[in-house]
């Protein structure tokens, strides 16, 4: 159950708030939706509910707001718009890393594609998608944690009759099962033709909560849509029989040389149409919206239309009621065209009539204690993703970005150490890596920092994290799990690189280039703590700055600004040496190093103290500090 209880957004410099005070119900085993012309503040309710929108009001889904809800996915499920994946995943692919970051076993991935009738598109690609395949993936996202309730931001927009029909039946059965639905939608037809209530806002505030029966009978009217190229002459045809057989007929000029006609049937217009000579290239009967209002105001009821009224009398002298459903005037007229009708006598308003409707719903429990501004709504931070290294692994490698940049930065780094090889003058580690003295890092280095870039960056591009949060979470748990794989995708580059130069120099040049140099160790520790720095910089700087381009450029501004800067602060003469560093640090920390540990620490330290690493620690350092404190910061707020 649903229960939504003064809902109200933040106004936006001197404009009215785009949702005021609004308050309803949705209960369980019911479908409920939330009706209105487009602007009317529908989408705005549904984000101060899911919390994603600062404002003021509280919403309970079964007694508790949502930041009090554990795992707030396995109890809501949403689909506010499109699919938010990357083009080149694959709809298992894409369903795959939510089910790790909502918490739920892989194997409900194809129990969800079955439901939705997706098993033959199940490898497709989402770039390839049309947009009803894309509203049941989306669908699929919403019931993959098997929420007890389903928040539906216009789920059927730009869908076809038959896939809304479709769609329609997958909420209803939720709903049979006891789940509680709530969708919005512009189509008052659509309305009252799929929900069991039907809530309309009208500029940011509630003007009509009813049951789906009395919206079709006070909102909804029966009318003949006429189109002839002598509408307007057809028009006072059609209202001057009405008055002659003292008939509740109304006939509405609409755009250009159509008609609308209520109170009449199809087969009537056709004989009047027929026995004047009146050409007709449409008569179909239609369900009129009658607006928010069911009345028009009378100052646009008289300058919109023209009423001759009769009694209607029986032959007894008794009157009779109109053939007219409504009990109220004239419908809402859009374009204010020329509008002629001939009506009965108007009945006074009854229960049930659109007076009613017009009235606000009752109060829900407990809103008579409320204070006089409801409690304000923060935007929520949920625990996202809850398995976040099974995440990360599918996210990496359900693309073939990543694959690609490899096989990129492999064949990149053996063509240029052939290169380098032929040239000459260029010592052996460098030869190695493939790196000359001219670029400012190893293509492996870039491939590595890239690939760290990319693990954020896509994130903020194609935020499948964002689906009902409104942003990337910056949870600490991610970040740790992007840095491991991160870690672990560099140092396997760093590896394939020096094994494919060492085989492509052997394959050209023979045995004189591939001999292992006897500073080996140390030379591996610095070449893999340099593509293990440069994806971790890259992870982190897309992480701060929410682009992939931005994360690249830290990885680059590395070499180019900060090693410069380092160097041009170590220039000086030095007085005095760390010698002995490891032997102190021993003595500080109460410990002995195992299996020679002291030499690892020296060695480390060496590896700090060069202008390359040195630059690279004081970078990484730096952007996590900036990591955290974003991070603190967006906490505390």
């Amino acid at each position: 159950m649903i229960q939504a209880i003064g809902l109200t957004s933040n106004p936006c410099k001197e404009l009215p708030p785009a949702v005021d005070d609004v308050s309803f119900e949705a209960r369980p085993g019911r479908v409920t939706a939330l009706l209105g012309v487009p602007g009317a503040g529908k989408t705005t309710t549904l984000r101060l509910m899911l919390e994603l929108q600062r404002g003021r009001g509280i919403t309970y889904f079964r007694g508790r707001p949502l930041h009090r809800i554990a795992h707030p996915s396995r109890e809501v499920g949403v689909l506010l718009s499109e699919v938010p994946g990357h083009p080149a995943r694959t709809i298992r692919g894409q369903l795959g890393m939510v089910c790790a970051a909502v918490g739920v076993p892989i194997r409900r991935v194809d129990e969800v594609i079955e439901v939705v009738g997706l098993v033959s598109l199940r490898d497709e690609r989402l770039g390839t998608l049309s947009r009803g395949m894309d509203r049941r993936l989306g669908l699929a996202c919403a019931l993959l944690s098997d929420p007890h309730t389903l928040v539906l931001d216009d789920p059927a927009g730009g869908l076809s009759v038959t896939e809304g029909r479709w769609l329609h039946g997958i909420l209803r059965a939720h709903a049979a099962h006891g789940g509680t639905v709530l969708f919005s939608t512009d189509d008052p037809k659509e309305a009252a033709r799929t929900a069991d209530r039907v809530i309309t806002l009208e500029g940011g505030r509630l003007v009509a909560d009813q049951e789906a029966a009395d919206f079709a009978r006070t909102r909804l009217r029966p009318r003949v849509a006429v189109r002839s190229p002598h509408a307007a002459r057809l028009g006072d045809l059609l209202a001057k029989e009405a008055r002659a057989a003292q008939r509740s007929v109304e006939v509405v000029r609409e755009d250009g040389n159509r008609l609308s006609v209520y109170g009449s049937t199809c087969a009537d217009i056709g004989e009047t149409a027929f026995r004047h000579g009146i050409l007709v290239h449409r008569l179909a009967d239609e369900t009129g919206d009658m607006g928010p209002h069911a009345t028009l105001p009378a100052e646009g009821l008289a300058s919109a239309t023209v009423v001759a009224s009769a009694l209607l009398t029986s032959v007894s002298g008794t009157s009779t009621s109109t053939d007219d459903p409504s009990t109220d005037g004239a419908p809402a007229i859009d374009d204010p065209a020329t509008a002629v009708a001939a009506t009965g006598a108007r009945t006074p308003d009854e229960p049930g009539s659109a007076t009613e409707a017009r009235t606000r719903p009752a109060a829900l429990p407990g809103a008579r204690d409320l204070p006089q501004l409801p409690p304000p709504i923060a935007v929520r931070q949920a625990p996202s993703p809850l398995r976040p290294l099974r995440y990360e692994l599918r996210r990496a490698t359900g693309v073939g970005t990543g694959y690609l940049t490899a096989i990129t930065v492999l064949v990149t780094s053996a063509l240029l150490s052939v290169l380098l090889a032929r040239i000459g003058h260029t010592p052996q580690p460098r030869l190695l890596a493939a790196w000359p003295r001219e670029c400012p890092l190893p293509p492996a280095a870039l491939g590595a920092g890239l690939l760290g870039a990319l693990a954020f960056g896509e994130e903020f591009r194609h935020p499948a994290l964002a689906t009902d949060r409104g942003t990337v979470p910056r949870r600490l748990g991610l970040l740790a799990a992007k840095l491991l794989v991160a870690s672990v995708t560099a140092l396997a580059l760093a590896v394939l690189t020096v094994g494919c130069d060492l085989e492509m120099l052997y394959l050209v040049y023979g045995r004189e280039l591939v001999g292992v140099p006897a500073d080996w160790l140390s030379l591996s520790a610095s070449w893999i703590g340099l593509t293990v720095g440069c994806a971790w910089a890259g992870v982190l700087a897309a992480g701060i700055f929410r682009s992939t381009t931005a994360g690249l450029a830290a990885v680059l501004a590395v070499p180019v600004v900060v090693v410069p800067l380092v160097q041009k602060t170590l220039a000086g003469p030095s007085v005095r040496k760390a010698a002995g560093f490891s032997e102190r640090l021993r003595e500080l920390l109460l410990m002995q190093w195992p299996f020679g540990g002291a030499r690892y620490i020296a060695a480390g330290a060496r590896l700090v103290a060069q202008p390359v690493g040195g630059a690279l620690m004081l970078s990484l350092t730096a952007l996590l500090c900036a990591y955290l404190l974003t991070t603190l910061r967006r906490r505390v707020r």
